[in-house]
């Protein structure tokens, strides 16, 4: 399997068989991402994190290779230190909000990958 580097993270993981993962590398890139969840409505979900949390770094290969299980879901990441206006938010990496037709559904906080796995069903 190819390796990709996933722009920000500094880590090699998996190549996305889907294409349906991308990062926001910086505040303009998020807020297109978020207007283009929202018009387009279709499911999404955003991973918040850090390159200096070690419980993000943990959790980034499984978001990724779980992108491969979910091909119609938009999965992002997006590190708070590259996009510091748009996730002034975010009070706890890793953070991951789900959307669903234009819309935030739901908020998980920290990791755990069966969770995620779990909410990432749900939302699909």
């Amino acid at each position: 399997m190819s390796e990709t580097d996933l722009e920000g993270t500094g880590l090699n993981l998996a190549v996305n068989r889907h294409g349906n993962l991308t990062s926001a590398s910086n505040d303009q890139d998020l807020t297109n991402v978020l207007h283009q969840i929202k018009s387009s409505k279709s499911p999404a979900v955003i991973n918040y994190g850090s390159t200096w949390c070690r419980v993000c770094n943990q959790i980034l290969p499984a978001f990724c290779q779980l992108s491969n299980n979910f091909p119609k879901l938009s999965f992002i990441y997006a590190d708070i230190d590259e996009c510091p206006e748009t996730t002034q938010h975010i009070r706890y990496t890793p953070t991951f909000h789900f959307y669903r037709d234009g819309e935030r559904v739901d908020e998980m906080l920290g990791a755990g990958e069966e969770r995620l796995h779990d909410r990432l069903w749900l939302h699909s």
